[in-house]
């Protein structure tokens, strides 16, 4: 182990209800070491409300990294899902930049009942410890209750998005087909199609035919975890069905090129689809 990265490590307690109690927004998992911090990039928090909130869920509290403009009453909220590696420097910082545009900004700790990321050293790990373990219905319930605490605390309940990175983009194409208080999602190179099982009972080429909130897919065309035929199947079924939604290939890019503190970051591609996304919300009232 790195001892300089162990001291960001959270510590690993449970709580009295099985959570795994863990520091949101800080540090990486160990299964991305070593970190590119040469085109990482860091928002401060000046003008900003930010940092961990604690919300109630159907079994105990949810930790969520949040980050708002610290002045205003009320914002359009955007909800936050993270990859597998959990919500660790990167995603905080998503947060903030959203905050920045103007948006209350929530990034929930999605895996706190199964395990956390950031103590395993590898992806294999964390896919079979811990991902494999989180049920679909677990993810959308604890999105219905930080829906519903967004809209008590600052939050627009007219205005909200979702979106989110790899395993996160994956449940924007689910959630956003859900809950109707969602006016828009992002999917940032989600898996379109998997193994169905009792936890992950249908992915987004299963919806396809019947979208109901707009999603913008950001793929890149050079993914190896997803083939362009899934892209392009999507893509004529959405068409097919008269969707608003479809996805955006960029030709040249891989898997995670938004993630800039990992060398699968692409600068160009990133900042285009951080606009693009931005424009999409603000299209849809979001």
């Amino acid at each position: 182990m790195n001892p300089e990265f162990d001291s960001l490590l959270p510590a690993l307690k449970l709580d009295r209800r099985g959570f795994i109690a863990t520091a949101l927004g800080g540090g990486f998992a160990l299964a991305v070491q070593p970190i590119a911090a040469q085109t990482m990039i860091e928002t401060d928090g000046e003008g900003l409300t930010a940092g961990t909130v604690e919300v109630p869920v159907a079994d105990g509290m949810m930790k969520v990294y949040r980050a708002q403009p610290a002045r205003g009453k009320t914002f359009p909220v955007i909800l936050v899902i993270s990859e597998i590696f959990g919500v660790h420097a990167h995603i905080a910082d998503l947060c903030r930049r959203l905050a920045k545009a103007g948006y209350l900004a929530v990034a929930p700790d999605l895996f706190a009942r199964q395990g956390d990321p950031a103590q395993l050293a590898s992806i294999a790990d964390i896919q079979q410890k811990i991902i494999r373990n989180v049920p679909d219905a677990q993810v959308e319930s604890d999105l219905d209750a930080l829906v519903a605490w967004a809209a008590r605390n600052h939050g627009d309940a007219r205005r909200i998005g979702i979106t989110g990175f790899c395993w996160g983009g994956r449940i924007v194409w689910l959630y956003a087909n859900r809950n109707p208080a969602i006016k828009a999602g992002v999917a940032w190179y989600g898996r379109l199609r998997g193994e169905v099982s009792a936890n992950t009972p249908r992915h987004p080429l299963d919806q396809a035919d019947n979208m109901q909130a707009p999603v913008l897919g950001l793929y890149g065309g050079q993914d190896q975890g997803i083939p362009l035929a899934d892209v392009d199947a999507m893509n004529a079924r959405l068409k097919a069905a008269g969707s608003r939604s479809f996805i955006h290939v960029y030709p040249d890019a891989g898997h995670a090129f938004n993630a800039d503190y990992r060398p699968s970051y692409r600068a160009a591609e990133a900042r285009d689809g951080w606009q693009r996304m931005l424009a999409w919300f603000r299209q849809h009232g979001v």
